[in-house]
């Protein structure tokens, strides 16, 4: 890709680490950052919008995307699909967009492989005890789908190494902040400042009469 290009960034945490919180203040803060939506072979439920919460797509086809390679990663999950179309990410990065993909570690790692010059970040929160209340605290499962979201947080967590950032969600506008700066870093890197400041460098440079 060249400097022109927007950076890939992949985001994962295990479930109620505040995630998809801090992602959607990010997006009404920062116009130049996107989220990648999945394709996903699973049943819209209510409520949804296909397009806007997933891509909703046969077997079949997800299938085809698979055998073709346009697919950056994916996975099954009870025998549902899910995985993020390569094309769509790469024309949204070629308009100099920033994405950012809400995967796993498992599915970090397929991209990394494929886009090693990916962000990859994993936001934490700040003890086991808060991520339980957190959980609890939606009053949406039961104490045996807790037990079984604690263990795979667990599995989650486990892998942080496989990331460049860690972001704790302890104080959410210091989470935000430090979130911010992952992006704000990337851009002020000299690739990206002399495209943007090119008519600045040139004039700087110039021997003048």
């Amino acid at each position: 890709m060249s400097n022109a290009s927007g950076a890939l960034y992949i985001l994962s945490a295990p479930s109620g680490a505040g995630k998809t919180t801090l992602v959607k203040a990010l997006l009404a803060q920062d116009k130049n950052v996107c989220v990648s939506v999945s394709h996903t072979t699973r049943a819209m439920r209510s409520g949804e919008e296909d397009g806007v919460d997933y891509n909703f797509v046969t077997q079949q086809t997800f299938t085809q995307l698979v055998d073709q390679q346009l697919m950056l990663e994916h996975a099954t999950v009870f025998e549902k699909s899910y995985g993020t179309s390569r094309q769509w990410v790469e024309a949204s990065l070629a308009q100099g967009k920033d994405v950012i993909l809400e995967i796993d570690w498992q599915g970090r790692d397929q991209v990394l492989a494929i886009f090693p010059q990916a962000i990859a970040v994993t936001i934490l929160p700040p003890s086991s005890l808060a991520l339980q209340e957190r959980l609890q605290g939606r009053a949406t499962d039961s104490d045996a789908v807790i037990a079984t979201r604690m263990a795979e947080a667990h599995s989650e967590i486990s892998h942080y190494t496989g990331s460049h950032f860690l972001v704790i969600n302890d104080e959410f506008d210091k989470a935000l902040d430090d979130l911010q700066c992952i992006f704000a870093c990337r851009r002020l890197k000299t690739p990206q400042q002399a495209l943007k400041n090119h008519q600045l460098l040139s004039e700087l440079l110039s021997t003048g009469d």
